[in-house]
């Protein structure tokens, strides 16, 4: 721990420190924010802000699924830049909303149930093309582990610019899982949710192969055109705090942008 004259660093004491580091590292390596552009921060101040946000509920075509965030302005621009601009230093804002979702998801379940995280692999081509699966590697900055029980059956068209049929349409069929999943529950998380139909994918291979789909957590939603359409509850993280917790539990959405 940082001591100053004799005394443990406090918080504010803390983030004074880790400011000047910044701006002492954004003199040597100049960078600019992920996601407006602006100087000397990787994400800036106000953005992080932006980012923070609160858990909500949300349901597609009858599914209930734990968003973060809402996919719009700086949101968008960052999610669009960590996963198909390189920014993966952006990672760690990204990485703690994410958490929030899964802690909401998590705690909205009874007592005592036991889950699985499972998320939706990236196609080989996103994969050429990043050289990372975006939802793995803000799990492991959350120190997630998933459990990698779906592969795909066949290649799928890039989601983006596709209407909701379509979307379905390409994503129907193109998960499966690696074997058996009887007994086993899983917490399925993405990225972003659209129509829902990676989603409702997902959970149809889940359960075809015995498991149960039991929560969805996202970190950002896609709002529907008619807004009172998009969130289907009020409540939020803090309507579940103290109930089961997530930490040490291991193995979790159409982007407009690109999918997989």
């Amino acid at each position: 721990m940082w001591r100053a004259q004799g005394l443990p660093l406090g918080h504010a004491a803390g983030r004074a420190v880790r400011r000047a580091a910044l701006d002492a590292s954004a003199v040597l390596l100049p960078v600019t924010c992920a996601a407006c552009g602006a100087a000397d921060r990787v994400v800036c101040v106000r953005c992080r802000r932006a980012l923070i946000g609160e858990p909500y509920r949300v349901e597609r075509d009858g599914a209930a699924a734990w968003a973060a965030l809402t996919y719009e302005g700086v949101v968008a621009s960052a999610i669009g830049a960590f996963k198909d601009g390189g920014r993966t230093d952006a990672a760690r804002p990204l990485a703690s909303a994410l958490r929030r979702a899964v802690a909401a998801a998590l705690g909205a379940l009874p007592p005592g149930v036991v889950v699985e995280v499972c998320t939706i692999p990236s196609t080989p081509e996103s994969m050429r093309r990043r050289g990372y699966a975006p939802v793995e590697l803000l799990l492991a900055r959350c120190g997630i582990r998933s459990s990698r029980i779906l592969r795909l059956t066949r290649e799928r068209r890039d989601q983006g610019g596709l209407g909701a049929e379509q979307r379905r349409a390409n994503a129907a069929g193109a998960l499966e899982a690696r074997g058996r999943l009887a007994g086993r529950a899983f917490l399925i998380v993405d990225d972003v949710l659209t129509t829902g139909a990676t989603v409702a994918e997902a959970t149809r291979a889940v359960t075809a192969a015995g498991g149960r789909a039991a929560a969805v957590a996202v970190l950002a939603e896609a709002p529907r055109r008619h807004p009172d359409d998009r969130r289907s509850s009020r409540q939020t993280l803090r309507d579940f705090e103290g109930r089961g917790g997530y930490g040490g539990r291991t193995g979790v959405v159409e982007p407009p942008f690109r999918s997989g």
